[in-house]
């Protein structure tokens, strides 16, 4: 449910999680319009670490975030929680756009692909879980609200990548997974594809919450979600190819979705 704008907080003085480090406040931020409903992570995909923060607290660069996680786990807090961050850009789920209003970003230090998607260290990638799970005591975020930027952002974002160890963070109880079917033969659709079981396809898509024009064309927008789906569920080949393997794993993120949270009476 939307929320009227609120008063635009002050600027960062104090850690919202005890798993911050380090304070470095960034003026990029405004009030919130909605709950906090889901969680966006990121990475930075720059040359260091100090280069994406002095980006993040630049007026002019016009984005941010609520926390930045370098290489050796040590957490940066740049936004309150409170605040509407800038991390998003241009996105939607569920139906949904404004993603900053909802959401609470993390920026993971790592340069990405335009620096050959290196590994992400396990003592970051536990700092990352900590936070996470810190965060979701706090906010409520339905697991399969917990989201990659290229999920919210098909075709404009890649990050955080193929790379990203989504598995790590849903064993420890963050995110919604299943395990990926295995890439094998099978039929399987493409761009110039078209007609009732493309349509069928981008239903699917839709009902999990991407966002995707409901025509029964495989066009370039569906390539773009389907690599964004592979990338987060089933990294194994990301091609924009909805192969049987794709398509399964789809089938059985949408069965075992978690349900609406009962309402407080």
């Amino acid at each position: 449910m939307s929320l009227p704008d609120t008063p635009i907080p002050a600027l960062l003085s104090a850690p919202d999680s005890p798993c911050v480090d380090s304070l470095m406040p960034s003026p990029n931020f405004g009030p919130r319009r909605a709950k906090v409903d889901m969680l966006v992570l990121h990475y930075t995909g720059m040359a260091s670490a100090d280069a994406a923060i002095d980006l993040l607290r630049t007026p002019s660069s016009e984005v941010s975030c609520h926390y930045v996680v370098r290489e050796d786990g040590r957490v940066v807090q740049m936004v309150a929680e409170a605040a509407r961050a800038w991390h998003a850009g241009r996105s939607s789920w569920e139906g949904v756009s404004d993603t900053n209003s909802r959401s609470i970003g993390i920026e993971i230090v790592n340069g990405g692909h335009d620096f050959g998607l290196p590994d992400f260290p396990a003592v970051q990638i536990a700092a990352v879980i900590a936070l996470c799970a810190d965060i979701l005591t706090r906010q409520a975020i339905r697991a399969d609200r917990v989201l990659a930027h290229s999920d919210v952002a098909p075709g404009r974002k890649r990050d955080p990548g193929e790379n990203f160890p989504w598995g790590a963070l849903h064993a420890a109880g963050i995110g919604h997974l299943v395990p990926p079917s295995r890439v094998e033969g099978g039929r399987f659709f493409m761009l110039g594809d078209a007609g009732e079981p493309v349509a069928a396809l981008k239903a699917m898509l839709a009902l999990y919450g991407y966002g995707i024009d409901l025509t029964d064309a495989y066009d370039t927008e569906t390539a773009d979600v389907i690599a964004a789906f592979q990338r987060h569920f089933r990294p194994a080949k990301v091609d924009g190819v909805a192969d049987a393997a794709t398509i399964l794993t789809l089938r059985d993120l949408i069965a075992t979705r978690p349900g609406e949270e009962p309402a407080v009476t």
